[in-house]
């Protein structure tokens, strides 16, 4: 190895900052000069994360080959007696998504070519249409579909609920709605409500989208899964691409029990944080989709894991895309989508907001509803230190639900 290739790691940074959301950044730097970006986000406990990097991953790394990136990730992974776990998780993928990053730039090579090249030419996404009433979602729906978009998530407030989780009520964007939420908001829910209401909203979509158009939606696991049951079989007639977080899957044989009432599609993994979590369900083909993200579940090196492991059980991969994850977790779930051969959707809100845009840089661009990758070395993101000093964190935390008699309800 060359002077101007010496991969040794010098040097890892950890970057809290809220251009518009709350991200932790890993920045970890080579002799050569050549370094690679990564997110460690984990919503509400931004904090955890950045000091578990700062005071105990980021001694470990001084001095190792950033080209070593499965001893690395093993090493992290095993090396430590408590595994798993979201702040565990979340920074071993910080690390390991910069270190993809710099071999590609070392390669260079787009990340995509070291995983095995393209299966497609571009990374197709699902948008998001949220409304106060079914007319205003079908509005929104419409709106994007005129856009390019193919697929549509369809999200409406429950009638008769002062709040509904993932409706914006009045705000901007979701970069807006979840940026000033110094503690968290408190939404009441009624599944009674809920069921009497959710059947006309995806009537009336077939009625004035077509059937063409992809559909989702998301329960946001409020739902024993009987009730997840129930309404899979409800929406049939409507075709979803897929119902998603019917219910939350700590016992992942929930799944089995709605997959035994409903031909619905059904997709989950958003809050999982390694294969283990979700292997039951995928050989037992419980799921058709499994919805981990790249930040969350350990980086690139075990998505691949997990891409693998569910082709084997006709299960597409469809990773979590929501607000808290930053541009470079975009960019290596893009980089993974184009290559993955059981590739199947991706959520799209948004590159970010506009502060964001200040901070983070990357060659993704978005055509008729499809992510196009580009061909720059490693992830093509990059990471302004200096901006994103400008925009200090923020607490901010996601809501939590309640029954109308004041019952915390979360299944």
């Amino acid at each position: 190895m060359s002077k101007t290739q010496d991969l040794t790691i010098t040097d890892v940074r950890v970057i809290v900052s809220s251009p518009g959301r709350n991200f932790v950044t890993v920045k970890i730097v080579t002799e050569s000069g050549l370094y690679g970006i990564g997110d460690a986000t984990v919503n509400g406990r931004e904090q955890a994360v950045a000091t578990y990097l700062r005071e105990h991953v980021a001694p470990c790394l001084i001095g190792r080959n950033a080209h070593q990136i499965e001893d690395i990730w093993q090493y992290l992974y095993k090396g430590v007696y408590w595994r798993k776990g979201p702040i565990n998780m979340a920074a071993i993928a910080g690390v390991d998504v910069a270190l993809w990053d710099i071999k590609g730039k070392a390669a260079g090579l787009p990340v995509y070519e070291l995983l095995g090249g393209k299966s497609r030419k571009a990374v197709t996404t699902y948008a998001h249409a949220t409304g106060e009433t079914v007319a205003d979602t079908l509005d929104k729906a419409e709106a994007l579909i005129a856009q390019g978009f193919t697929a549509v998530r369809l999200q409406t407030a429950v009638p008769g609920l002062d709040a509904s989780y993932g409706v914006l009520r009045g705000q901007k964007d979701y970069f807006e709605q979840q940026s000033s939420r110094p503690l968290p908001p408190e939404e009441p829910w009624s599944t009674r409500k809920y069921m009497n209401s959710i059947e006309a909203l995806f009537r009336e979509a077939r009625a004035r989208l077509g059937d063409e158009v992809a559909l989702c939606h998301d329960v946001h696991s409020r739902l024993t899964p009987i009730e997840a049951a129930r309404l899979g079989k409800m929406l049939e007639p409507y075709d979803l691409l897929f119902l998603e977080d019917a219910v939350a899957a700590e016992n992942q044989d929930s799944y089995r029990v709605i997959r035994d009432h409903t031909t619905t599609a059904l997709a989950i993994g958003e809050i999982y944080n390694t294969i283990w979590d979700c292997k039951e369900m995928i050989q037992n083909q419980w799921i058709d989709y499994i919805r981990c993200a790249t930040t969350h579940a350990g980086g690139i090196t075990a998505m691949r894991r997990i891409a693998d492991f569910a082709a084997l059980f006709h299960v597409r991969i469809a990773p979590h895309g929501a607000p808290d994850l930053s541009p470079a977790c975009y960019a290596a779930q893009a980089h993974l989508g184009i290559w993955a051969p059981n590739f199947g959707i991706q959520e799209f809100v948004g590159f970010g907001s506009e502060a964001s845009a200040e901070v983070f840089s990357h060659d993704l661009t978005l055509e008729n509803g499809m992510i196009h990758v580009g061909d720059s070395p490693g992830l093509g993101v990059d990471f302004d230190e200096e901006a994103a000093a400008r925009h200090p964190y923020k607490r901010s935390y996601l809501p939590v639900s309640r029954l109308e008699d004041g019952t915390l309800w979360s299944w």
